[in-house]
């Protein structure tokens, strides 16, 4: 490495005028090269020394900001480096040493292998470096094989298959026995999983790591007890929710027992965890903070240069591609201007890498059930729909991640199961705003005869994405547009939107209201909302029925009846009377549940929010992940048995755990939450 350094400085100090290593008298070859020499050795040991402590001071300042400094303060070492060559003869000008900096710390990564995702030789001895370094350090590693969970955020099982097919994810193909694999044996099995009503991450992932999603009704809703609005992907909101599954089972969560956590909003009950959202507003030891994976993977200046020229070429390819969706005047379209092209490369480089690093790490340490998740693909979609070329790269380079951790297992102290799997799908569709000119939210107020604003506010999307650039950047806080409690005007709705899925709750009512409650408060609002094309059924409690859905037309039937006649729940499918049933048992369940129309033929919905791809209610590809397993473990599920609910995902991963004769979640502590 050392010489490669040596001949980049070389050929840089020939290319650029400003870059000198020796005087302008000095001719000596010999001296040119032992100048070069001794000034990549300076380089690479202040980088080395230096490097690290950077990092830490940089932790302290947002993350965003680190792509832009890494740049500068590679130079700034490189120039450190020049006036430490005893010949003193070497100079940079600044501008020069940000180049040249950046240029020998792009190669080192090149020719190191450093997280580039390629199966080349190079890639290959740095593997076995990182393995025999382990090893020597470590006692052996268990003989009983370790598991890897590999979350696709918003990757639906027909979206899977699809780019399976094209060709896009050549290592699922491979696995699968098809594509360029075709003929050999199938290492996975894919296996589709039906979500709760609630299809978004924070329902799902609650329920897959901790085995219970009860009492989460949406993304965001409003709980009239504390009188405040529960977010998801909102840090103290993450941490009581999972404090609350922990109750509710009794156990710390399917990564309890030597687990590691990476990228997720909870952490499972990992010992080890970075980048998860729940931990981010306490102080735990230095290991465990939320952002403790960036200081693990940007301590490596190499690491961190690659990573910051990847994320500024992805700034670029969104620009260029919202300008193109601009001109074509596609339909449908959302803004992507303002922040989104910095917090999609977030997502998709950042992120990636990071988390990618940190389970490469888990499997060296040898360690026994690792969970991550990958947002790229469901930040990509919420802006550019969950089809097309934009989505199709992404899909493209996570295949590539999964490679690599693929590569990683074999030089693993342990033999290592990889499962894949997603937490919802996305649904295509253009906004309901778009179709109507208005929002759930303006409607509702016409419903109640309240004025309604020309331009109401208008909700984020990109969930996942923008919660772990908040973490990042230590602001642990929702939207800012967005309020936690109502305002003043207490006897005014709060409505709040979930993808597809809106909720309407009357903040001065201390308990869930009724059907007949609402009528006498506002007599056309429920018959408003139910007769609106773009909006497909409501959910309500009422006196007499205890629940009903209510349709167009006058549609009203109580939720114990909805198996005989499903009435405007039929065009969602199997298993929506079951999931609406579910979540009216929740205590938090708003006061109107609004689920939006949905067409079977496109399956389009219409998103509450500003998204063209969205996910949190009924209907479509949203509501239908995957589970890719190794054909090793047994079946997720017996022949003609769905797989139901985040909750039943979570025991099949539990099952898995204990296959593996490891000291993993006991029998014992599995959760009932359906029965309860």
């Amino acid at each position: 490495m050392w010489a490669v350094s040596t001949v980049t400085m070389l050929v840089l100090a020939g290319i650029l005028p400003d870059f000198q290593l020796q005087s302008a008298d000095d001719e000596s070859t010999t001296r040119l090269a032992m100048t070069a020499a001794l000034g990549a050795g300076a380089f690479g040991l202040l980088s080395a020394l230096v490097w690290p402590l950077l990092v830490r001071l940089l932790l302290l300042v947002p993350a965003l900001v680190l792509g832009l400094l890494v740049f500068f303060l590679n130079g700034s070492l490189l120039i450190v480096a020049l006036r430490l060559v005893p010949s003193g003869d070497s100079e940079a000008a600044p501008e020069t040493a940000v180049i040249v900096a950046a240029v020998m710390s792009a190669v080192a990564s090149a020719t190191g292998g450093a997280l580039a995702v390629r199966d080349d030789d190079a890639y290959r001895r740095r593997l076995y470096r990182l393995a025999d370094r382990r090893r020597r350090a470590l006692p052996p590693g268990p003989s009983s094989p370790g598991t890897v969970f590999m979350q696709l955020d918003g990757v639906g099982h027909d979206l899977l298959l699809a780019a399976v097919g094209k060709g896009l994810m050549p290592t699922v193909a491979r696995w699968l026995g098809e594509g360029a694999g075709a003929g050999q044996r199938p290492t996975h099995r894919l296996t589709a999983w039906r979500t709760d009503w609630s299809s978004q991450t924070g329902a799902s992932q609650l329920g897959i790591l901790h085995g219970s999603n009860h009492d989460v009704p949406a993304f965001r809703w409003y709980e009239k007890a504390a009188r405040e609005v529960m977010v998801c992907n909102r840090p103290t909101s993450a941490a009581e929710l999972q404090r609350r599954a922990i109750d509710r089972t009794g156990d710390g969560g399917l990564l309890s027992a030597d687990g590691a956590s990476r990228g997720n909003l909870f952490s499972g009950g990992a010992d080890e965890q970075a980048l998860v959202l729940s931990i981010a507003t306490k102080r735990r030891d230095r290991r465990n903070r939320s952002r403790a994976g960036y200081f693990a993977y940007f301590s490596d200046p190499a690491n961190a240069v690659r990573t910051a020229l990847s994320f500024i070429a992805e700034v670029g390819r969104e620009i260029g591609q919202s300008t193109r969706a601009r001109v074509r005047k596609a339909r449908p379209r959302v803004s992507r201007g303002g922040l989104y092209p910095f917090v999609r490369a977030f997502a998709t480089v950042v992120e990636r890498d990071v988390v990618v690093a940190a389970v490469m790490g888990d499997m060296f340490a040898g360690r026994t059930a690792v969970y991550a998740d990958l947002v790229a693909y469901d930040e990509v979609a919420h802006h550019s729909g969950p089809f097309g070329r934009d989505v199709e790269k992404v899909l493209e380079r996570l295949d590539r991640a999964l490679a690599l951790i693929e590569k990683a297992a074999e030089h693993a102290p342990r033999p290592y199961r990889l499962v894949v799997l997603s937490d919802h799908g996305q649904s295509p569709g253009e906004t309901f705003r778009a179709r109507y000119g208005l929002g759930l939210g303006d409607l509702v107020r016409a419903g109640c005869g309240l004025p309604v604003p020309r331009r109401a506010r208008r909700t984020h999307s990109g969930a996942e994405a923008r919660a772990a650039v908040r973490a990042a950047l230590r602001r642990p806080v929702e939207e800012g547009g967005e309020q936690h409690r109502p305002s003043r005007r207490r006897s005014e709705p709060i409505v709040l939107a979930s993808g597809n899925l809106g909720l309407v709750s009357f903040p001065d009512v201390p308990h869930r209201m009724t059907k007949e409650e609402i009528d006498a408060r506002h007599p056309a609002l429920l018959t408003t909302l139910a007769n609106h094309p773009g909006i497909g059924f409501l959910l309500v409690r009422s006196e007499r029925h205890g629940g009903v859905v209510l349709g167009a037309y006058g549609a009203e039937i109580p939720l114990d009846r909805l198996d005989g006649d499903p009435g405007p729940l039929e065009v969602f499918g199997p298993g929506a009377a079951d999931a609406v049933r579910r979540t009216h048992s929740f205590p938090s369940t708003a006061d109107i549940m609004v689920n939006s129309a949905y067409d079977p033929a496109d399956g389009e919905v219409l998103a509450f929010e500003e998204q063209i791809g969205s996910h949190g209610g009924l209907g479509g590809a949203q509501g239908r992940p995957f589970l890719l397993s190794p054909v090793a473990l047994s079946a997720p599920a017996d022949d003609g048995q769905d797989l139901v609910g985040a909750e039943h995902v979570h025991r099949v991963l539990r099952r898995w755990l204990r296959e593996a004769n490891g000291p993993q979640v006991p029998v014992e502590a599995e959760p009932q939450e359906r029965a309860a």
